[in-house]
């Protein structure tokens, strides 16, 4: 800081502005400050921004103060363009809101024009040297104002009048005095896809493969099968393909099927052991295709609004060809023989890890070197696996080295590690990163793990993902389908990231004794799947995860982090949460069960404000799922069955005000058949005698009511749910893999 006044605690700054901030261009960007000064004199402050191609700063953001009495400032900036983006926040003595203010309080307290004399005088000084601030189309009110103060013959009234009335043009053109300058802190902005994506992870080898049989041997998927996948990925709204490595796999000390340490002849081995004598990090597996297969499998997902991620494992097969040219490359143990990777009591014979201390510079060049040739074939995105075990420096060094020429270039940290670790490598410039919610589960865990991501936003983007290949939690594995539209809802809506591995729509859930991973994991064997007839058959959730996609993509309130927001509910199996884009208003509201098993209850308190109302008003929330509108305030009582619906996704219209895509009030489904009530709404019958809900939801009110005596909502909800709170057995639901 150089200058007159104190400003302190300015953000966003990354561990005191070493490293840059994060942004997406449009993002609202906010910037918050700490400044003050002595006395009672007013301060006024701005944001001073610069982007990459400009060549002056902009046009300076004046900053509003926070609570009274803390001394914060706030202000947004919204950056337009991807590349190195710098601000710094400048604090100023504001002699017109001085002037303002104690001419002001002096009229409040009857002074007449004989006290306020050297006010008039100082506030006519202060308009004529204004005016060299303010917009030439402008100065005409300044003059007029001056010509008023300077007036005698005028009462005191109009004598001051005209120039108070100029708060807003010298809030927006201030007279600065005593100008004091924060350190200058960097942004990288990045293009959007850095904080809004929707994964999905797929293994080429796996779509139109024929598994090995007595008689004939197994038949790879390729490129070109694996192409014939792509509508079905984009149809369910995802935008990003994910591929495991496409290299050559090492036969030596090859895996087996489920990890097993004997490797048959039809076995075909880990995608992450990389290299045999036919390539290595930059070939391509001859099973799969050729260089030109790649490039037209890239063009048939561009063409279906997929971008393509590619798996960047910075490990190596005992057969690479880097193991015999650059043996200084790995480390030796003291027999002579090179170690493998180990995680006790994990052992990965397969796979030799890099040193990267023998020849750090031979091994730099030859990592960008890979790095450059995949961006040259069309590669924008890398999923790098296990950075956590290589140096955070040469990370900072790839990454800055790459977008230095390819600012377009961004790259997922597979990180399941410690947290200063994980928010390290966040720090040092991945532009997104996997995440524990994978293992977060309650509704008290989410909130406490998201509150913790949220005030990381300045730097950490997370990707939610429900499961991987080398992750199947607990709650997947005995959930049951309801659980993992639960965890879909809350991957796809907490997080403007989020993923899925294949088969996840087929609810695949069975796992390896002993293993926290998935029986017959696709790592180390072909996985052919009938896509087409689980789907015919009722047996996907492709249905269900396009629709999440489709409210993501049509609510720009799902594509931020910062906004989110959680709100109070009484049940702790549910979880409530909003998020609202304040450019324009698109507010969304979720309730969401984590119980797969049981009907919950609840009642929400919600903070209005949030949602941009009035602690009174009341709003119509719109179900994106069902299309069902309902009349909510502050509080109101939910329902939700993890059977039909686990969740309320609500976009939130002014009352009385229904969208257009509203396929349902809650007093026309109360009107239809028991069949239709259960199956489109969740059991929702109103009460037309007291205006209360029964299901999910209650009066909109300040109490949750549930009604009585009403016969046709009483025989609606039996049939649906059968009598009371208790839940017949549905043999439809079986869970089958």
């Amino acid at each position: 800081m150089t200058g007159r006044f104190s400003i302190e605690a300015v953000t966003p700054a990354v561990a005191a502005g070493r490293y840059p901030a994060k942004a997406v261009v449009g993002e609202l960007l906010p910037v918050t400050a700490v400044a003050y000064r002595e006395g009672h004199h007013a301060l006024g402050c701005a944001v001073r921004w610069q982007g990459p191609a400009d060549p002056e700063p902009r046009p300076r953001v004046r900053m509003r103060p926070g609570a009274p009495g803390l001394d914060q400032w706030h202000a947004t900036i919204t950056p337009d363009a991807v590349g190195d983006w710098s601000f710094a926040v400048e604090a100023f003595d504001d002699p017109y809101l001085t002037w303002r203010g104690a001419v002001a309080k002096k009229l409040a307290a009857g002074q007449g024009v004989g006290e306020l004399a050297n006010d008039l005088a100082e506030g006519a000084q202060l308009l004529a040297e204004a005016s060299a601030v303010v917009p030439a189309a402008q100065r005409s009110r300044l003059a007029a104002a001056t010509a008023a103060l300077t007036e005698p013959e005028l009462a005191l009234a109009a004598r001051v009048g005209p120039a108070l009335e100029l708060a807003e043009l010298l809030w927006a053109h201030p007279l600065r005095r005593l100008v004091t300058v924060s350190d200058t802190y960097p942004i990288w902005v990045d293009r959007p896809r850095a904080l809004f994506s929707a994964w999905y992870e797929l293994f080429p080898r796996s779509e139109g493969a024929v598994p090995a049989t007595e008689e004939h041997p197994a038949v790879s998927g390729t490129f070109a099968t694996a192409a014939q996948r792509l509508p079905q990925v984009a149809a369910m709204g995802f935008d990003v393909l994910y591929l495991p490595p496409i290299h050559p796999i090492g036969r030596v000390n090859r895996k087996g099927r489920n990890n097993s340490l004997l490797a048959g002849p039809d076995d075909v081995g880990s995608p992450w052991a990389i290299g045999t004598a036919e390539g290595g990090h930059d070939a391509i597996h001859p099973d799969l295709g050729t260089p030109a297969d790649f490039r037209a499998f890239l063009a048939a997902a561009h063409a279906n609004g997929l971008e393509v991620a590619m798996d960047l494992a910075l490990q190596c097969a005992p057969d690479h060809p880097w193991v015999s040219a650059h043996p200084e490359w790995f480390t030796t143990r003291a027999d002579g023989s090179i170690a493998y990777a180990e995680n006790p009591p994990k052992r990965y014979e397969d796979i030799y890890p890099l040193n990267f201390d023998n020849d750090p510079d031979g091994l730099r060049a030859e990592i960008l070197r890979v790095v450059r040739h995949w961006v040259d074939e069309g590669v924008q995105i890398f999923r790098v696996d296990n950075p956590h075990t290589k140096p955070l420096d040469f990370w900072h060094w790839l990454i800055w080295e790459v977008k230095r020429t390819d600012p377009d270039v961004l790259f997922l940290a597979e990180a399941f590690t410690r947290p200063a670790v994980m928010h390290g490598l966040a720090k040092i410039g991945f532009t997104q990163s996997y995440t524990y919610f994978t293992w977060r589960n309650s509704p008290a865990e989410l909130r406490e793990y998201c509150t913790e991501l949220v005030a990381a936003a300045d730097y950490m983007r997370p990707n939610f993902w429900p499961n991987t290949p080398d992750i199947l939690p607990p709650a997947l594995q005995d959930g049951g389908p309801a659980m993992f539209r639960i965890r879909a809802v809350l991957a796809a809506l907490l997080s403007p990231s989020w993923g899925i591995y294949a088969g996840y729509e087929l609810f695949e859930h069975v796992a390896r004794p002993g293993a926290g991973e998935y029986l017959d994991n696709e790592k180390f064997e072909l996985r052919p799947r009938d896509w087409a007839a689980a789907e015919a058959q009722g047996r996907s959730l492709a249905p269900f995860l396009a629709r999440l996609n489709a409210i993501r993509r049509a609510n720009p309130a799902l594509h931020r982090l910062r906004n989110l927001v959680f709100h109070e509910i009484d049940n702790p199996a549910l979880l409530c949460w909003s998020k609202r884009d304040p450019g324009t208003g698109n507010t969304v509201l979720v309730v969401c069960t984590t119980d797969p098993r049981t009907v919950q209850w609840g009642n929400t308190t919600l903070d209005m404000p949030a949602l941009g109302l009035d602690w009174h008003e009341h709003f119509t929330a719109c179900d994106e799922l069902t299309g069902v509108r309902y009349d909510w305030g502050q509080r109101n009582a939910v329902r939700l069955d993890p059977y039909l619906w686990p969740a309320h996704i609500f976009t939130l219209h002014p009352a009385g005000q229904a969208p257009a895509a509203a396929d349902a009030t809650i007093e026309q489904v109360a009107d239809g058949t028991p069949e239709q009530v259960a199956d489109a709404t969740m059991a929702q019958v109103a009460d037309p005698s007291t205006e209360a809900v029964v299901s999910p939801v209650g009066p909109g009110a300040d109490t949750a009511v549930e009604p009585g005596g009403n016969p046709a909502a009483t025989a609606a909800r039996e049939t649906a749910d059968g009598p009371g709170d208790a839940r017949p057995a549905r043999k439809e639901r079986r869970w089958s893999s």
